[in-house]
């Protein structure tokens, strides 16, 4: 087939190798054109074979991911899905990964897991797929037309939390900033905090994340912003000049506690098949905070937050959709761009500055 995403494996496991190996060759939109079991032999074949897309291990024997990745993206940019281990330093050094401009992680595959594989596979062929077609530096347009592969039952937002009527402005409430955000968004996100004031509205954000490694992004986060940033717990209070994260595999739902706005945890089935959701955010916010909120979403793949960020715009607040160009994948800025549920749509460095506009214009 003339199409197929061309994936270059590299890891020093055979096992890994194999496996990964076996998943993508079951897609007829894939072709697994080779594997190396270190960055020397990966290099010398990604000049022989020009992959589309590498799965690329975080540690490895003559020289660490990290560093293979860094002299890639200077030398010859291409799409890289990281594949890392589900522990604290495998997410410090996937995040710092993400930073040098992979666009996607897996974590390993747990052989002793059987039952999970047939997910983990129709995981990873999924993010190569969004990974062929995703902005690396220039733009870079998909070229494949995978088969349909069967998938878990998709839930909407309503089996978190059902939807209410409009509800009447709350003049004495803070405003609030909802932000979502899934592949690329973790860059995309320290981009619009690291620009925000002390004197910012409350932050509340769900990105698409692992329960592994929501913890470590919000204390890096916090590391390179003026502004507090820690992962939110059931319960807490939103306070200005402060942002929120959801924790992995864990709605995060923002609710009103007469004039406060606090954060409330849930943990409710997959809502678009993803925990958290970033539509159970929105939700949550257009009910509890209407015309106070200012709602953003930025890069990712999919439709999560699209719904939602619309009922945001229906309750009176000014949303914000990060535009294609800047976008890694401009899948759910896209779709509620499609819906009719955004006001501005900007390049991700313009973001931030709108936001902290829309929020002072409700201020008046």
């Amino acid at each position: 087939m003339a199409d197929r995403i061309k994936v270059l494996i590299v890891d020093d496991s055979a096992l890994v190798r194999q496996m990964l190996t076996e998943m993508l060759a079951r897609d007829s939109g894939i072709e697994v054109v080779g594997s190396a079991t270190d960055p020397y032999m990966a290099r010398e074949k990604i000049k022989k074979l020009n992959p589309d897309v590498l799965t690329l291990d975080v540690e490895m024997p003559r020289m660490d991911g990290l560093t293979f990745l860094s002299n890639l993206m200077r030398l010859r940019p291409m799409p890289v899905v990281m594949v890392s281990s589900l522990t604290e330093s495998g997410a410090a050094v996937t995040l710092q990964a993400l930073e040098l401009g992979a666009i996607d992680f897996v974590t390993k595959p747990k052989v002793d897991l059987a039952h999970t594989l047939d997910d983990y596979a129709l995981e990873i062929r999924e993010k190569i797929r969004v990974a062929a077609g995703a902005r690396v530096q220039e733009r870079r347009e998909p070229s494949l037309a995978a088969k349909p592969v069967a998938v878990a039952e998709k839930y909407s937002a309503d089996v978190i939390l059902q939807r209410d009527g409009p509800r009447r402005p709350f003049k004495t409430t803070e405003s609030i900033i909802a932000i979502g955000a899934s592949t690329g968004g973790t860059e995309a996100i320290k981009e619009v905090l690291i620009r925000m004031p002390l004197n910012c509205p409350g932050i509340v954000i769900t990105q698409h994340i692992p329960e592994a490694f929501s913890g470590p992004f919000a204390r890096r986060m916090d590391s390179v912003s003026a502004i507090s940033v820690c992962e939110a717990q059931d319960g807490q209070q939103v306070f200005p000049g402060h942002a929120y994260i959801a924790p992995g595999d864990r709605h995060l739902m923002l609710v009103r506690d007469g004039a406060r706005y606090m954060c409330r945890l849930n943990d409710g089935p997959p809502v678009n098949r993803h925990r958290p959701s970033v539509d159970v955010l929105f939700r949550s916010v257009a009910a509890n905070a209407g015309q106070n909120a200012v709602g953003v979403i930025l890069t990712g793949m999919g439709d999560d937050g699209a719904r939602g960020l619309k009922e945001m715009h229906e309750a009176g607040a000014p949303t914000i959709a990060q535009d294609e160009q800047t976008s890694v994948v401009w899948g759910m800025p896209g779709q509620a761009v499609k819906l009719g549920g955004v006001d501005k749509i900007l390049p991700l460095e313009a973001v931030a500055g709108q936001m902290l506009r829309f929020a002072e214009e409700h201020a008046r």
